[in-house]
């Protein structure tokens, strides 16, 4: 009995007897995917944690159902069983063969042999053994899948699950820590939902519906909060705006979920000659929840202004949701909120598929620093004979030199494909406007005069309509955001390609954030690339780079920059670091002399990702690599005889993926060792056996004398032109999912295909059977 007969005709009858899908309110998941697969390009995705079963009762899912077959030991599946759970942080797990099963509790550690699976009211009282009303009542309220367009990734699950517990125990504040892109705003309205629909509030007594506060520091984040909140009835959702405030000579209060942010309730008119910001007009017990998105941005922060709101509506239960695990410079908020309920971090979302991986390419040029030469011409300023002026001295506007900017627009846009969008981050809004001017003289695959604009503080409104032109995944233009600072947070942009740091980014709150610009799953986008100019990628090598929030070790906090009063009302928090430059003096202005620009050289490197998030250099790549080949193949033999094949190929790539060896990075490490034209297969070779590589029109040559004879007119035709693919587009074209494409294409369907080359398991054997030529030892000698 194979383990598909086992589950229909022993589990399932088993879980049915115990009351699962027939006790109102039970369900089984079955095939339940708790993970997508790390996306390894190509359209590739490594392998997807899949429960056989989730228990769930009353919307709460209790337990994991790990099946093998019949035969299979009882606890065969034991260890999948203790991974699910662990996964989906729920406290029961089971493994069986049908005949037996192997309980495991996960809190207390106890397992072994269970005579029969508990029903869904007994498995309820053991995970929950200490009864709580509010519980049972925000259990009883479904999620909102919107019409069945939304279902909760298993982390979401877990955070709306744990600040709920958290609700339900009258704790006060707690917060969230998830990486940017991992859908914070989505969770935040599944707890207000549940919260809405169990009417509660922190008058329990009354049994009313609460009233709940979104508080944003831009109104891009509070605006796109609003929208995601559109499931709740119209007359329940409320914008707070300073505009609807002076018109109404009154702050809203009829409704349930309000939205603002920090600029509008810090502001409002004096009274008395003393400040009387908006929020103070409301009791301060009038909001049940206060959520507070990007809180690490300040709001709670003990030298914060914004932080008086959160004290004066003290009684609220206040959720921070913050994309950053603790450091230094945002300790504070930590302090003022306690340890997060939950955290799921970057390399948890990457390695899950949730998020999209990404490349980098740290980019070093001989005019990263410049010592002024007399051939060159000081068009304005007074220039320090013999300085060494560095990145610091470009970034704070001490010196401007064209060409140097001209240079790494012309690299960045060689190397990407300019179709893609792209998020350009500069030193401050006069960078972003020559940039932006730069980059539209040297596009070349666009005629639109918008094709790439700014968006700063500056541009207003105009800017913000760009940003929602490029945000919307059905245009293409604008197809470049040049940018400061304001784009470092809430751009909701999936389709972003590729992010160009042309200035420093010395905080690694900020470096997160921007990375998350572009890890926002989108169909197609395998990867984003970033672009590095300025030495950022070494925040990578900070142990607390995706690690779990450590305390800071010695030092004093430093507290953020604080927001003044009087910043305009409703103005959006964007803040382009332009506060000082009126106060510096003019910049030297450089003039390289004639022909200089020319002899500028450039260096490239690529940067390599662990399975575990790290980053490697090409070396270390190739040694991981090297000490990972051994298990797969004990030599050349074997790897040529597992290559050769389409199957086994297969296998071996996805052995190497789930080892952290992406197709993706096999590719790329084509070009570090001189094999470009050549197979994955000669990479794997060289690292294992320090063979040289062949490349792919050698290797197709070969296999089309050495085959060739053995086949009719016909046959010969269809190989010559499988192995043309070969040469120009890699292995990929050798694959069975490709067999079905090519003959289409060659023959415009498959059944004449069919008509000229015989059966369809003729056609596979041929197609199959020819790619050992191409992998043979004798092309090695």
């Amino acid at each position: 009995m194979n383990e598909a007969e086992t589950r229909a005709e022993l589990i399932d009858p088993a879980l049915k007897a115990a009351g699962w899908g027939v006790v109102e309110g039970s369900r089984i998941l079955r095939e339940y995917g708790i993970t997508k697969g790390r996306l390894e390009g190509h359209g590739k995705r490594s392998r997807a944690d899949i429960a056989d079963y989730v228990l769930v009762y009353k919307n709460k899912k209790l337990a994991i159902v790990e099946a093998k077959k019949r035969d299979a030991a009882v606890s065969e599946g034991v260890t999948q069983a203790k991974a699910y759970a662990k996964k989906l942080d729920v406290r029961f797990t089971y493994a069986t063969n049908g005949v037996g099963i192997y309980g495991v509790d996960m809190g207390t550690g106890a397992e072994g042999d269970v005579a029969s699976y508990p029903t869904p009211e007994e498995l309820w009282n053991q995970t929950f053994t200490v009864r709580n009303e509010w519980r049972e009542r925000f259990a009883e309220v479904p999620y909102e899948d919107k019409s069945g367009a939304w279902a909760p990734r298993y982390y979401q699950d877990i955070a709306v699950e744990r600040v709920l517990e958290a609700v339900a125990n009258d704790k006060r504040r707690a917060l969230l820590t998830l990486a940017t892109g991992t859908g914070k705003t989505a969770i935040a309205f599944q707890i207000a939902w549940k919260l809405y629909h169990a009417r509660w509030s922190l008058s329990k007594g009354e049994a009313r519906i609460p009233r709940i506060l979104f508080l944003a520091d831009r109104n891009i984040l509070a605006d796109q909060a609003y929208n995601a909140f559109s499931a709740f009835p119209d007359d329940a959702l409320v914008r707070i705006s300073p505009d609807e405030i002076r018109k109404k000579k009154k702050v809203p209060t009829n409704g349930s979920i309000f939205f603002t942010i920090f600029q509008t309730f810090m502001s409002g008119p004096p009274k008395d000659g003393k400040p009387s910001p908006y929020f103070g007009e409301y009791p301060p017990d009038f909001f049940d929840l206060i959520v507070i998105d990007e809180c690490h941005r300040g709001g709670a922060n003990d030298e914060s202004t914004w932080r008086a709101i959160l004290e004066y509506f003290a009684p609220a239960v206040q959720l921070g949701l913050t994309a950053t695990p603790k450091r230094k410079d945002n300790a504070d908020t930590y302090r003022y909120f306690g340890e997060p309920v939950y955290e799921y971090s970057l390399k948890d979302g990457i390695n899950d598929g949730f998020l999209t991986p990404f490349r980098v390419k740290e980019i070093a040029t001989t005019l990263d620093e410049y010592v002024y030469t007399p051939d060159d011409t000081v068009v304005e300023g007074q220039v320090e004979a013999g300085k060494r002026y560095t990145e610091k001295e470009f970034a704070r506007r001490v010196i401007e030199i064209k060409e140097r900017e001209q240079h790494r627009v012309a690299l960045f846009m060689q190397m990407m494909d300019q179709r893609e969008k792209t998020l350009v981050f500069c030193y401050d809004q006069p960078h972003a406007a020559a940039i932006r001017d730069l980059i539209n003289q040297a596009k070349t695959t666009s005629t639109d005069p918008d094709y790439c604009v700014r968006v700063t503080a500056d541009d207003g409104k105009r800017g913000d309509e760009h940003l929602r032109d490029f945000q919307d995944n059905e245009k293409t233009i604008p197809t470049v955001l040049t940018t400061s600072q304001k784009l470092s947070t809430g751009v909701d942009a999936r389709n972003v390609r590729n992010i160009v740091l042309l200035r420093p980014v010395n905080s690694m709150i900020e470096f997160k954030q921007i990375i998350g610009r572009g890890t926002r799953l989108y169909d197609g986008k395998d990867y984003f690339t970033i672009y590095d100019f300025v030495k950022a990628h070494h925040h990578f090598q900070d142990p607390e780079w995706d690690g779990p929030p450590q305390e800071p070790q010695g030092g004093s906090v430093v507290p953020a920059k604080n927001k003044k009063p009087s910043d305009p009302p409703d103005a959006g928090g964007d803040d382009d670091g332009d506060e000082e430059e009126n106060k510096r003096p003019g910049p030297i202005r450089i003039k390289l002399a004639d022909g200089k620009e020319r002899t500028i050289q450039s260096m490239v490197a690529t940067t390599f990702w662990s399975a575990d998030g790290k980053p490697m250099s090409a070396a270390q790549f190739l040694e991981a690599l090297f000490g990972t080949l051994p298990a797969l193949f004990k030599d050349e033999e074997q790897l040529r005889a597992l290559w050769s094949v389409p199957d086994t190929r297969r296998a071996l790539l996805d052995q190497l993926s789930d080892a952290g060896f992406s197709r993706e990075a096999l590719t790329e490490m084509q070009k570090v060792v001189s094999a470009e034209k050549s197979d994955i297969y000669d990479v794997l070779a060289f690292v294992a056996f320090a063979a040289v590589p062949i490349t792919r029109e050698v290797r197709a040559a070969h296999a089309g004398s050495e085959v060739g004879p053995t086949l009719t007119p016909v046959q010969r035709e269809f190989i010559e032109f499988v192995l043309d693919h070969y040469v120009k587009e890699g292995v990929d074209e050798l694959d069975d999912t490709k067999l079905a494409p090519l003959l289409k294409l060659h023959y415009g369907s498959i059944d004449d295909a069919k008509d000229k080359l015989g059966p369809v398991a003729d056609i596979r054997q041929l197609f199959v059977g020819f790619q050992r030529y191409l992998y043979e030892r004798a092309l090695a000698a």
